[in-house]
């Protein structure tokens, strides 16, 4: 593959479909190789735009809006990276000749938890738990009874954890069912999930281009309320159960198809592996990449869709944590200690230009002879943060 630098009409070009913090990061290794990055995300100053080429700032939802864009820049490869988009957009961009990565079909899949799950359980075969999907608070009731309590609730369509609740009784049912029209995305209709004693939860990031397919190391994490606030890497696990799950991610981006990396999320209980959801672009919880690899997760997307070869090197077991906001700001300043700058902790912050409470600002990163040290770093580097 040839690329241009300086760049010229001609280059390699990437439109993210979103341009958050894992945009960012993709976009930054884009620039390394001198491919034009336009960014589009729904509001200015998305941390992608700061490293971008261009920008542009469209409702995502809108097909017309985001076709019009996409005929504006003309891109070689858009790469969808959250859930709010027009999935008819994706396929009019296909039929005019766009590369969509993976590819729309995919998207159309994976950024709707009912097609995933249809797909992963039903057409797939692979072990899930039982699951029902509703459209109104007397549906919902019926499923819980069906499936016992507690019970997962989610949006069809959302991101970060947003409108996702556990409703431990029937009592908790009538506030989950409010709290999923706070999605970004559609709550029109929900999942409801059979709650699984999992001991253990992992993302397994699996690449794949058009020649090959890799999976980096486990990483294990923590969500709370469905978004991510720790995650580690290596997760502790044995051969045969690792082995199961990359058996399964590979069945199911087999089944997708198209080029790039996905965090491929698993419940592990016992020597049991179950499918849980998956995300076809860089994951959160891989954020720890960044500092335990030679190709960090966005590194790799960028390779498997250009089609170059997916070599890597585990460098060191590490931890990554979330730093969320405590306060509202238009402007936000982050107060990071000096614990974050040891020869083996890093932070990154993202440049979002307002923040609420709640909102992840920063990711400190640490990485030790083992992955307990790291998590106590970045336990420490994230208990200092301030912002105001």
């Amino acid at each position: 593959m040839k690329f241009t630098t300086p760049l010229k009409p001609n280059s390699i070009s990437i439109m993210l479909l979103g341009s958050g913090e894992l945009g960012k990061e993709v976009a930054i290794e884009a620039q390394r190789l001198g491919i034009e990055v336009i960014a589009v995300d729904r509001y200015e100053n998305a941390p992608a735009m700061l490293v971008a080429n261009r920008s542009e700032v469209v409702n995502m939802l809108d097909k017309d809006s985001l076709v019009e864009a996409i005929k504006k820049h003309k891109p070689t490869y858009i790469l969808p990276e959250v859930e709010a988009i027009n999935i008819e957009a994706l396929f009019e961009a296909e039929k005019l000749g766009f590369r969509v990565i993976p590819n729309a079909e995919a998207v159309n899949k994976t950024m709707n938890r009912k097609n995933i799950r249809t797909f992963a359980a039903e057409e797939l075969g692979l072990k899930t738990s039982r699951y029902r999907f509703v459209k109104s608070l007397e549906e919902l009731q019926e499923a819980a009874k069906e499936l016992g309590f507690p019970v997962v609730i989610k949006p069809v369509m959302s991101s970060s954890g947003h409108g996702q609740s556990i409703a431990y009784n029937k009592e908790d049912l009538k506030n989950s069912f409010e709290l999923a029209k706070e999605a970004r995305g559609d709550s029109s209709e929900l999942i409801v999930e059979e709650f699984i004693e999992f001991d253990y939860e992992i993302t397994l990031l699996t690449a794949q281009n058009d020649k090959e397919t890799i999976f980096c190391e486990p990483i294990g994490h923590i969500q709370k309320d469905g978004d991510y606030i720790f995650s580690w890497q290596p997760a502790n696990m044995k051969e045969e159960t690792l082995k199961k799950a990359q058996e399964i991610a590979k069945a199911v981006t087999n089944g997708l198809g198209g080029r790039g990396i996905f965090g491929v999320e698993f419940f592990i209980k016992g020597d049991e592996v179950y499918f849980s959801e998956l995300s076809p672009r860089p994951h959160d919880t891989g954020m720890v990449t960044l500092i335990t690899q030679s190709q960090s997760e966005f590194a790799l997307h960028l390779r498997a869709v250009l089609n170059l070869p997916l070599n890597y090197t585990f460098f060191s077991p590490g931890a990554s944590g979330a730093y969320k906001a405590k306060n509202e700001s238009n402007n936000p300043v982050i107060e990071v200690p000096d614990c974050a700058f040891t020869p083996q902790s890093f932070v990154r912050i993202f440049g979002k230009p307002n923040s609420h409470k709640g909102r992840r600002l920063a990711v400190a990163l640490a990485i030790d002879s083992d992955v307990e040290k790291a998590k106590s770093k970045v336990k420490e580097i994230v208990s200092k943060m301030n912002d105001y």
